[in-house]
């Protein structure tokens, strides 16, 4: 994967053993994996496998899904590298936006009517899960506008699953630069300075997570501004009286907690995913800050 090599420490003579990666024997089994812990490996709750597109079509969808922020998931598994994996994902989403309510009807069987009624349409995705893609089909996704993400596996040993980024497109609705958080209109000079103070350190936060990396896509909401990797890495609410809050998927437990700076809100209802919420006032509580954006760019 990317170079990655994986060893195990032997305590027994304070040596090391390299733990060789290999592909899945059937694509059935990456295919069981990921279904089963989907939400965990991509931030996707599970609806549906090897669903099935009608009698006109014949096909079957390998795995249907929910994203963190209601956008619509389908994803496609091969063993190893296959041409056709972003042409067969690409076709079944022109199918599903063709079947909206049905897709809708699908998350209200599994998930219930509040999740069906928020389920986003602009941005809807394909991820593809696979042992390999080639320099062309990372091209291939690029050029095209619609939302992909393409992901090599690997399997360590007899217990390990190694998942590995290596592209990530978001569609060009989502890619659009948004108001500012919470804006409805243009800018309008209602707050004073403060107002303009967090508007700009607002822009700043922008600024500072889509640098994180190439990968990192800006998918504006209704009531959030979600800043995805694979997964989310945070999720930003419009400006409040005197803060910004972002929320991050750092684990809480792993920081030291500082109150009126980050906080631990697991369990605790918010816009937006993230367990770990930031307060930012000032350009020096981002900087504050910018450790713990590293730590969830990482984790997603």
């Amino acid at each position: 994967m990317s170079g990655l090599k994986l060893f195990r420490t032997d305590t027994t003579n304070s040596g090391m053993t390299e733990v060789m990666p290999r592909l899945a024997e059937v694509e059935a089994d990456v295919q069981g994996l990921v279904e089963t812990h989907m939400e965990t490996l991509l931030g996707v709750r599970f609806l549906a496998s090897e669903y099935s597109t009608g009698p006109v079509l014949g096909g079957r969808i390998d795995s249907l899904g929910l994203d963190e922020n209601g956008s619509p998931v389908i994803v496609e598994y091969k063993r190893g590298t296959d041409a056709g994996v972003i042409n067969q994902g690409l076709f079944y989403l022109s199918w599903l936006m063709d079947h909206r309510r049905e897709f809708e009807h699908l998350v209200r069987d599994r998930l219930g009517a509040a999740a069906a009624g928020q389920v986003v349409w602009s941005a809807p995705r394909v991820i593809c899960v696979a042992g390999d893609f080639t320099r062309y089909d990372v091209h291939a996704v690029r050029e095209h506008r619609r939302s992909i993400d393409l992901v090599r596996y690997r399997l360590f040993g007899r217990d390990l699953f190694g998942l590995d980024p290596v592209a990530s497109v978001r569609g060009r609705q989502s890619q659009d630069k948004p108001l500012r958080p919470g804006r409805t209109a243009p800018h309008a000079a209602t707050g004073g300075d403060r107002t303009a103070a967090l508007d700009e350190l607002a822009d700043a936060v922008d600024e500072v997570l889509r640098g994180l990396g190439d990968d990192v896509n800006r998918v504006q909401r209704k009531q959030y501004r979600a800043y995805q990797r694979l997964q989310n890495l945070a999720c930003v609410c419009p400006p409040q009286k005197t803060k910004l809050l972002v929320y991050l998927k750092a684990a809480p437990t792993t920081v030291d907690l500082v109150p009126g700076f980050t906080r631990d809100v697991t369990g605790l209802g918010h816009h937006g995913t993230g367990d770990l919420e930031v307060q930012l006032r000032t350009e020096r509580d981002l900087e504050r800050a910018q450790a713990l954006f590293r730590a969830s760019y990482a984790a997603a």
